[in-house]
């Protein structure tokens, strides 16, 4: 494994009875980069974290971090990884600084010797100290489950889903936390269904039904998109999206927001495409609409990825 690797995965495969959650993932995460991993439930990603924190095993494949093997070195692995799963899972009958002292004890450490590594994040429920953990708001649950994941300095830091269910305000200042710990050297690899989240990360993955769609910078995989892409919103979206599938000059057309976004064969497309398509629609009887070229985003590649490998 190259020196500026600290998570390598090649060919790791998991199956469920006759569910395959993970079909031959491949993927390098570098030293001390936030890599996020991007996908809809049931994508894969928290049964790929749990290999990676050597929770289970994979059917197949080799995963290393740091190095050390997820089968063989698993007791070294846990002791240099920081876990944050989907779900809170410290314990709500135990206060919030109970909790920080417990995990801090299983590793063999003292809260006050890497208390610096947490400030910032633990400064906010720190006057909640004798409150239980399971009576915290949902932002102060995730800063408080991040601060017993980081207690004892890890070299890698798997957050699987970590801002579900969180309100945009505790999003935002999560990821402002996530940005400021790089600067601590340690390698982040997150999880989230969130696709703007996706350019907050140095690198991502795309990931379907266990499979890897794409892998790149949050720009790399925008640039490599295929198509062109218009938006097209008006009065009656349902008719729209109705006339919108029987055009077969159409790759694709799906809802998103407020619009339909539209996929078009890039050699399909000229300077008169819009006005012809507009035309057609007034034809069929569609009314008050309008059509504008745009760029794509990573839910747009998404989209894109994912069609061409069904």
């Amino acid at each position: 494994m190259s020196s500026d690797i600290s998570v390598e995965i090649k060919g790791v495969s998991k199956s469920y009875s006759v569910v395959k959650a993970l079909d031959n993932i491949s993927l390098s995460v570098k030293k001390g980069e936030m890599f996020g991993l991007i996908g809809p439930d049931g994508a894969g990603k928290s049964t790929l974290f749990r290999i990676l924190t050597t929770l289970i095993l994979p059917d197949s494949g080799v995963a290393t971090i740091e190095g050390l093997d997820v089968r063989r070195d698993y007791k070294s692995i846990r002791r240099i990884i920081g876990y944050m799963p989907g779900r809170f899972s410290l314990y709500g009958d135990l206060t919030v600084d109970e909790n920080l002292s417990f995990f801090a004890s299983v590793f063999n450490v003292k809260v006050a010797d890497n208390y610096p590594l947490i400030e910032n994040i633990f400064k906010d429920i720190a006057p909640f100290g004798n409150r239980r953990a399971s009576r915290l708001s949902g932002g102060m649950k995730q800063k408080l489950a991040l601060s017993c994941a980081l207690i004892h300095k890890p070299s890698v830091l798997f957050l699987d889903e970590p801002t579900t269910g969180v309100d945009p305000v505790s999003r935002k200042e999560f990821w402002q936390m996530l940005e400021r710990l790089k600067t601590n050297g340690i390698t982040i690899v997150v999880s989230t269904s969130y696709m703007d989240e996706a350019l907050l990360c140095d690198r991502i993955a795309l990931i379907k039904e266990g499979r890897v769609l794409s892998s790149n910078s949050p720009r790399g995989v925008i640039d490599s998109y295929q198509n062109k892409l218009l938006a097209i919103w008006g009065e009656d979206m349902h008719s729209l999206l109705k006339e919108l599938r029987s055009y077969d000059r159409i790759k694709s057309v799906y809802s998103f927001g407020q619009e339909h976004h539209i996929a078009v064969d890039k050699n399909l497309y000229n300077t008169s495409y819009i006005d012809s398509l507009a035309q057609k629609l007034q034809q069929k009887g569609v009314r008050d609409f309008n059509i504008k070229e745009i760029a794509p985003t990573i839910e747009d590649c998404y989209m894109e990825f994912s069609a061409n490998n069904d």
